[in-house]
């Protein structure tokens, strides 16, 4: 009874030992800052009349794509650090549920069918019943493989499957149906914030393979230091930012645009 006693007490100690990767989490609150910086300028632009160009341009959607990519990624990596992933998507899944019923109701031009925290929640859920199936495949041959049907599919939104330059297959067309656009076909539904389960959700598998090396503390060990606290600090909260920000910043607009006591 006492061995059993002192081997759940170092069970406890190793889980409380586990190193926090601050790193990640300033990469995680740059990331999550752009975003609240794109949603500013997708409210000055779209909703209240700017018309901005360099908005709709090529380069713009680039950094889009990569900051929330990073996202995407960052979520893969945290399954191997979380608890329950099940709980987790559950949770993140609800959120963006949430999402959908608040711009349904507040910007109903701009409806949220399966945006960030559909494609993060469903993910999770679908990692945490697939866990098992997923260790009896090697961490490098699961991160380069679907990283590499990631990047090939990037273009399926557009009509194609492969990589410009080097090959394209051109698509079916699919009809207009939800569940094709949720699964990455362009079908003609319009949506304010959407990131299809086809190219998205097989980056977040790839960065739950790559998230292998974290849970076995096999990083270098500057991904431990904290260089810049608040950023960190901003990566800790990255879903009540997400939550609370888009409402405040379409609220502030409001109030000036309308020019009422501010």
């Amino acid at each position: 009874m006492s061995e059993l006693i002192t081997e759940n007490y170092i069970d406890k100690e190793r889980v409380k030992s586990k190193p926090r990767y601050y790193v990640l989490d300033t990469i995680r609150g740059i990331c999550i800052i752009f975003v609240v910086i794109y949603h500013l300028l997708y409210d000055l632009s779209e909703v209240f009349g700017g018309n901005y160009a360099f908005f709709r341009s090529e380069y713009m959607n680039t950094f889009r794509d990569a900051f929330v990519g990073t996202l995407i990624l960052l979520a893969g990596i945290s399954c191997n650090l979380s608890r329950s992933n099940i709980k987790r998507g559950i949770k993140t899944l609800l959120c963006g549920m949430l999402v959908s019923v608040v711009m349904l109701v507040v910007m109903p031009a701009s409806k949220v069918y399966f945006g960030i925290l559909h494609l993060l929640g469903v993910s999770m859920l679908l990692y945490g019943l697939s866990a098992k199936l997923m260790e009896k495949i090697p961490t490098s041959v699961g991160f380069l493989g679907f990283l590499l049907i990631h990047m090939l599919t990037l273009g399926i939104y557009d009509g194609y499957f492969g990589w410009p330059g080097l090959f394209m297959v051109d698509v079916p067309q699919v009809p207009k149906n939800l569940f094709f656009f949720i699964l990455g076909f362009k079908t003609g539904h319009g949506a304010g914030d959407h990131w299809a389960i086809i190219p998205w959700m097989l980056l977040f598998f790839a960065g739950a393979f790559l998230g292998r090396y974290f849970k076995e503390e096999k990083t270098p060990k500057w991904f431990e230091k904290n260089p810049v606290p608040p950023l960190a600090f901003i990566g800790r909260k990255t879903l009540i930012i997400y939550l609370i920000h888009q409402p405040l910043i379409y609220g502030f607009l409001y109030l000036i645009y309308n020019g009422i006591g501010i």
